[in-house]
């Protein structure tokens, strides 16, 4: 069978975004709505397909992890895409309005970005949001998935296309890119006049080909290398809980925790505390850790640096709040940073001094996803301070257009 070219592709989304710009909201959320109900009805069919590219995947757990579908999973994605659909309307928003003292009125309100594209290792569910979130917000989706998945993947486009048949609307609209080799995946991100956004989801090694072959502007989904600080007057039972689910209940994922922080003053009760935390975690700690800890192994610079993705963990002990919010600064990537105290005042410095996406007071980072934050799913977690931070949502692929309507006016 003959792919379509990437080119081909690139002219039909074009088009289709131009068509979902101008399509009633009402329409749109039924849309989302159908394919919502249709994606439960065939949840068996696609849990088949997958589990036949999970068995041939050759890669690591956390990858695995990622392409990986239950019926819990799609069960999820069923109501991430129900929820998107209930969320209103931002097309049309009038963010801000006047009147100039010459009698011009002027107002800003939002628009679609276009076509969003979305580049993507594993990762099947993101198909299914991303697909929602952009026609919610009048957009065109252009994804392209990897090898890994294209068969899920494109089980699940079916769905889309055969939705967007009965509806009259262009099946361009959800694209999934037919060439899957890392030559394409280069042209994609160069589509200059086609994508008006760019998005990877993906690790260092995506991240670092978007740096290099991007010719369109992007939104960096970057590595979560998230820190939870055990401040002196946390409460240590509701610490320990909140760092085992934030490293535990999905270490595969961008918003787990990678880097604990203890104070010295609660260190001693902590630190020896983790085996029982932490249970299957291997600890890379500096030396006031591993003093307390005969089952932790030093830590490096770049053991501090990294997002392991998996059973692992950095831990430091630290003498103040200055020295974490230092630590933080150093080595965090700008996802999500949690503090576990009592203090107000620590609270308030944690919440006003640490430059990231998301800060979190006394509850886990795995919080910190579109779904959980009432925006019913996300295309991504932007690290980045343009256009959009942190999760973002249905208004983050919106854009402004100005509206200045006069009587006759001149300059």
């Amino acid at each position: 069978m003959t792919l379509p070219s990437l080119q081909d592709q690139a002219n039909d989304v074009r088009l289709a975004a131009r068509v979902m710009a101008t399509t009633e909201n009402q329409v749109r959320r039924d849309v989302i709505s159908t394919v919502a109900d249709r994606l439960g009805e065939r949840a068996e069919t696609i849990l088949t397909i997958n589990a036949q590219e999970v068995a041939a995947y050759d890669g690591e757990a956390a990858g695995l992890d990622r392409l990986t579908l239950t019926p819990a999973r799609i069960g999820g994605i069923v109501t991430a895409l129900r929820d998107i659909a209930a969320l209103g309307d931002p097309l049309g928003e009038v963010v801000e309005s006047g009147r100039r003292p010459n009698g011009l009125e002027v107002s800003r309100v939002r628009v679609p970005l276009g076509v969003v594209g979305v580049i993507y290792e594993n990762r099947p569910n993101v198909t299914m949001d991303v697909a929602a979130l952009c026609l919610r917000s009048g957009n065109a989706a252009f994804l392209r998935g990897s090898s890994t998945a294209q068969q899920t993947n494109l089980a699940l486009v079916s769905i889309w296309h055969e939705v967007l048949s009965e509806f009259s609307l262009p099946i361009a609209s959800v694209t999934l890119v037919a060439d899957t080799s890392h030559e394409t995946a280069a042209a994609f991100m160069g589509l200059v006049g086609t994508i008006d956004c760019l998005i990877p989801r993906g690790g260092p090694r995506l991240i670092a080909a978007m740096r290099e072959h991007a010719r369109v502007p992007y939104v960096l989904d970057g590595d979560g290398n998230c820190h939870i600080y055990v401040d002196a007057d946390a409460d240590l039972a509701m610490a320990a809980e909140i760092v085992n689910n934030a490293k535990l209940s999905r270490p595969g994922v961008c918003n787990a925790a990678e880097s604990l922080l203890v104070h010295a003053a609660v260190a001693d009760t902590f630190i020896p505390a983790l085996t029982k935390i932490l249970p299957g975690v291997e600890i890379r700690g500096d030396a006031a850790v591993c003093t307390r800890l005969s089952s932790a192994k030093p830590a490096t610079d770049e053991d501090f640096a990294t997002e392991f993705l998996g059973p692992i963990i950095s831990v430091a002990v630290v003498d103040s709040l200055d020295e974490a919010i230092a630590h933080v600064a150093r080595y965090g990537t700008g996802h999500s940073e949690a503090i576990v105290s009592r203090d107000p005042a620590a609270q308030q410095r944690w919440i006003h001094e640490v430059d990231a996406a998301a800060v979190v007071v006394n509850a886990s980072t795995r919080f910190i996803d579109g779904g959980e934050l009432g925006l019913g799913g996300e295309v991504g977690i932007s690290t980045q301070k343009l256009h959009a931070r942190g999760p973002m949502g249905v208004k983050e692929l919106t854009c402004i257009k100005w509206v200045v309507v006069g009587k006759g006016h001149v300059r």
